[in-house]
């Protein structure tokens, strides 16, 4: 009997999905050749109303090319199997239906014996109530997830997919973006990077950036400063901002080096501002998952809006790396984890192994196959880690802690 895969790809583009498809199309070619392999267009959606491509020969030929972009090639999209009001709205569902019910028939009348999902923890989280309804209804299917997310904050997952490439990305972004600081006098510079309830995008990015303009030749008697191009400050979710304190310490930069440079987790102070808009009565606008949609409430401009009188400045500036580096072809490393992961779910899938593959952290940061139900989201960036300190030291920043150190 020949094993038919579906493979989906969901939630928000990381630079991994494209070589994440390739890996498992090159995998099964080499291990299974006769698998019959399908990918379901723009994530559930497509599971939802049995839109997928067939994956040819010519495209398992040449399934190597995937590695070398980013975005996915078999499409996205943000849909949760249990808000079947949110599905009904979109015309995914009829009134009355159950929309795990639905997949699981989809996926029975695709004869799909083997279901690959690629995402982050809403992805997989969703994965693991599909999977829970398959079971209890006599469904025999495995399902196994890869995890996505430039966030990296899967729980127990060491190191999600894609997330270094992010964060160097992001460094590379900031690398032009920076250059503006001396394209008008006193100009307050904030690079707000991704990241919802983590930090450790932020954190990286920073640390991928400021090993650059370490390792860089300057030459500041033509105003080619090192001090200009530095970071002055770190902001992420898990530390407390103390907004009139970094005024002080920024401004007294703004008057010694000419500017300041801020990176910006799109999720630091998001509370605040959300208590903010309702004591307004102002509408906070979230997503399908219940998220606050923080393009739409945009904290970048909420900090520029906090510090650019207090310290002085004269120009502000606010930009947003989240899509250049969401959409990236994966780094080197990145290229060596997906591999590595995307083998082992190949050989988990073919022996009816179902997890999300992942190097467990309560493991020894074991690769294997992690239960579903172990799978959750909004792991914290750990801000204890000595080099995060240091990097805040070098740059002057206290460290106040949401957290307990």
């Amino acid at each position: 009997m020949t094993t038919k895969v579906a493979i989906l790809t969901a939630g928000g583009f990381a630079p991994c999905l494209s070589s994440a498809v390739g890996g498992l199309i090159q995998k099964y070619t080499a291990v299974s050749p006769s698998a019959q392999i399908i990918a379901y267009r723009h994530g559930y959606q497509g599971l939802l109303s049995g839109d997928f491509l067939e994956v040819t020969d010519e495209v398992r030929a040449k399934a190597h090319l995937l590695h070398r972009y980013g975005g996915s090639p078999i499409g996205n999209s943000r849909v949760k199997l249990t808000n079947a009001k949110d599905l009904v709205a979109r015309g995914l569902v009829e009134p009355g239906q159950n929309p795990l019910q639905q997949a699981a028939e989809r996926l029975k009348a695709d004869g799909v014996d083997i279901l690959h999902t690629i995402g982050g923890d809403d992805t997989n989280t969703t994965a693991a109530d599909l999977a829970a309804y398959l079971a209890e209804n006599g469904y025999d299917l495995t399902v196994v997830g890869l995890p996505k997310t430039i966030d990296n904050d899967i729980f127990p997952i060491r190191q999600s997919l894609g997330a270094d490439t992010a964060a160097e990305s992001a460094a590379n972004f900031a690398r032009n973006v920076l250059a503006e600081h001396n394209s008008a006098t006193r100009q307050l510079i904030i690079h707000e990077v991704m990241g919802r309830h983590c930090g450790w995008l932020t954190a990286a990015t920073a640390q991928k950036y400021r090993a650059w303009v370490k390792q860089a030749e300057w030459l500041p008697e033509i105003g080619l400063s090192q001090q200009a191009w530095d970071i002055h400050a770190i902001f992420v979710p898990e530390t407390e901002i103390d907004i009139d304190a970094e005024a002080q310490r920024l401004k007294a930069v703004m008057n010694s080096v000419g500017n300041v440079n801020i990176f910006l987790s799109e999720g630091a102070g998001v509370e605040t501002i959300v208590r903010e808009m309702e004591e307004h009565g102002k509408d906070v606008p979230r997503d399908a998952f219940g998220h606050v949609q923080l393009d739409k409430i945009n904290p970048g401009a909420w900090f520029a809006r906090q510090f650019s009188s207090m310290i002085g400045a004269e120009k502000v500036m606010v930009q947003k790396s989240g899509y250049f580096s969401r959409s990236a072809a994966a780094n080197e490393y990145d290229l060596a984890l997906i591999k590595s992961m995307t083998d082992m779910a190949v050989d988990c899938a073919l022996n009816g192994v179902s997890g999300v593959i992942g190097q467990d952290e309560d493991d020894n940061d074991t690769l294997k196959a992690i239960s579903f139900d172990r799978i959750a989201g909004g792991k914290p960036f750990d801000v204890t880690q000595a080099w995060f300190h240091d990097m805040l030291d070098e740059i002057g920043q206290p460290v106040s802690l949401d957290i307990d150190d």
